[in-house]
């Protein structure tokens, strides 16, 4: 039986900057706007240097992109969650999906600044104009997860289902237009009948 190879320091060392420059990120998001954070303030919370920054993001924009994926997956971990505890309630399980994705995204700092009056313009085309990699990369997870958990649908079926889910999710967010438990049974109801018919 072999050892299993140890994680080079470098390795980890990466992982653990790129979360604590990602961390740095949403912080000082959380009181102003994504136009007003600059690269040297982003270093400077993560504590690194402003080239070490450049060296493992490339560029403020690229920086923008990871912070955005890894919040995307991190709010999927907990829409993940929400979904297995409904497995035999289709329509509860959406609701419940939407309803801890809104209620999260209420709160975070991402959120905020995706619908600030000002200084939104990079962030927002990152999950909506250009989002087009993210919304494909999380509406492959849900198809994935909803094939998984109900067996009887086709992946033809669950991806649609998945995609209006994700699109609906990031518009609610964005602009939201009731509190997050309305706009969650709001949508079940919507797409209920349509879970309902091809889970049986």
């Amino acid at each position: 039986m072999s050892a299993t190879r140890p994680t080079p320091y470098a390795e980890l060392a990466r992982g653990v900057l790129r979360e604590r420059v990602l961390d740095a990120v949403g912080e000082l998001l959380r009181g102003r706007a994504w136009a007003q954070v600059t690269m040297g303030e982003v270093a400077e919370r993560g504590g690194v240097s402003r080239q070490t920054l450049y060296n493992a993001f490339g560029s403020r924009q690229e920086l923008a992109e990871a912070y955005v994926a890894r919040e995307a997956d991190r709010f999927l971990t907990a829409v993940d969650a929400a979904v297995r505890r409904h497995v035999a309630e289709p329509r509860e399980a959406l609701a419940a999906a939407l309803e801890i994705f809104l209620s999260a995204a209420g709160q975070h700092p991402l959120v905020r600044a995706l619908t600030a009056a000002e200084g939104s313009e990079e962030l927002l085309p990152l999950v909506t104009t250009r989002g087009g990699p993210l919304i494909e990369r999380v509406t492959e997870h849900l198809t994935e997860l909803f094939l998984e958990i109900w067996p009887e649908l086709r992946g033809a079926d669950a991806a649609p289902v998945a995609g209006a889910l994700v699109r609906l999710a990031i518009s609610y967010a964005a602009l939201p237009s009731a509190g997050p438990a309305d706009t969650a049974a709001a949508v079940a109801r919507l797409l209920g009948p349509r879970i309902d018919e091809l889970v049986g």
